[in-house]
């Protein structure tokens, strides 16, 4: 199909397949991509607000037997510089961020080899026994290590974090979801039908879940494509997806050389994320890796969110990335963007702004 008949087809309502996204993708101007997606995010979110999160990612511990290639922020069992934080300095975290507004935290670590699933459930009962706050936490390879420590089923780890008080799950460790990319750069890590599997699994125990792409690395455009595509058919099937952030891969201090992605190569993928993705309501832009005005830019390129205040961040930190926003900043970037601020939560429901 020509890049004409594919833009008639959007204008028309149409579904992208994968020969279509190919050619937008690989060819389509750039400027015509972005006024593309904008219009689908219109359809799918047509008031003129954008959304934005208060949270903190908190990082459990940084022991992980991994070892994948792009991460600077891991210490192997035994490495200098491990940790595994206490209840207590869990506790602080989570107390500033509630003083701050804050409504959830994004919990994750490394794939630590001694922690039994019972150290998870505990920590899951410590925090919602003491805060009502919203535990977003465990991405899907985290889930699938969980189980091969536990020695049981996806099903099972998933029922019992989520009885111990779970909320949500994040869609951390996707990398590309194409098995011959993931060998090469998290050979340790589940594969793409594992991290779909958890996914799916959670939809059916009733948790909702976000999807992520980190591209930049080692992949091609089409693993890419491959990535999206996947997700569309997972979300046909359960739309249990809130959201989807893809995200360029920063490579210092990492074992995967070669520059960053360019504020083009960004803002194209996240377009065609949009334009493929139309059973997604919300896509997420990535101010923590491009920086606040390339996050703008990205209000008119399919996103229709700003994530989150990250008052916390250390893996992108690790690899050389230093972005900080306020809450103030990220309302007066929407607001300067032509949009009205809104805060959320997980589900995408308002939230009173403080």
């Amino acid at each position: 199909m020509s890049i004409d008949s594919t833009v008639k087809l959007l204008e028309s309502g149409g579904r992208l397949l994968f020969e279509d996204a190919a050619e937008l993708y690989e060819k389509a101007d750039f400027h015509l991509l972005g006024r593309l997606a904008h219009a689908r995010r219109l359809e799918k979110c047509p008031a003129p607000v954008v959304t934005y999160v208060i949270d903190r990612n908190i990082n459990y511990s940084n022991i992980c037997v991994c070892g994948c290639r792009f991460c600077a922020f891991f210490r192997a069992p035994g490495q200098d510089g491990g940790y595994l934080l206490t209840h207590g300095e869990l506790a602080a975290k989570i107390e500033e961020t509630l003083a701050l507004g804050g409504t959830q935290i994004l919990m994750q670590g490394g794939h630590h080899p001694d922690l039994p699933l019972a150290w998870y459930e505990e920590t899951l009962r410590f925090i919602k026994n003491r805060y009502p706050i919203h535990v977003h936490s465990f991405s899907p390879p985290e889930i699938v290590h969980f189980s091969r420590i536990e020695r049981t089923d996806v099903g099972t780890v998933i029922r019992r974090l989520r009885e111990a008080g779970l909320d949500s799950i994040p869609g951390g460790g996707a990398e590309i979801l194409v098995d011959s990319i993931r060998r090469s750069v998290s050979p340790n890590k589940c594969s793409a039908r594992e991290w779909l599997d958890v996914m799916e699994e959670a939809h059916h125990q009733g948790l909702r879940t976000t999807a992520t792409m980190m591209f930049g690395h080692e992949e091609e455009p089409r693993h890419r494509l491959e990535h999206l595509f996947a997700l569309r058919e997972l979300q046909d099937r359960t739309g249990g997806f809130t959201a989807f952030i893809p995200w360029a891969f920063q490579p210092m201090n990492t074992n995967i050389p070669g520059p960053p992605a360019t504020a083009t190569a960004y803002l194209r993928l996240l377009a065609v994320s949009r334009l493929v993705l139309d059973n997604f309501d919300n896509v997420q832009a990535s101010w923590v890796t491009m920086g606040p005005k390339i996050a703008q830019l990205s209000l008119f390129f399919g996103a229709n969110d700003f994530g989150s205040t990250m008052i916390e961040e250390n893996v992108v930190a690790a690899a050389g990335v230093h972005f900080r926003l306020s809450v103030g900043e990220i309302r007066r970037l929407i607001r300067s963007a032509g949009f009205e601020p809104r805060q959320r939560n997980m589900a995408y429901e308002r939230v009173e702004s403080p």
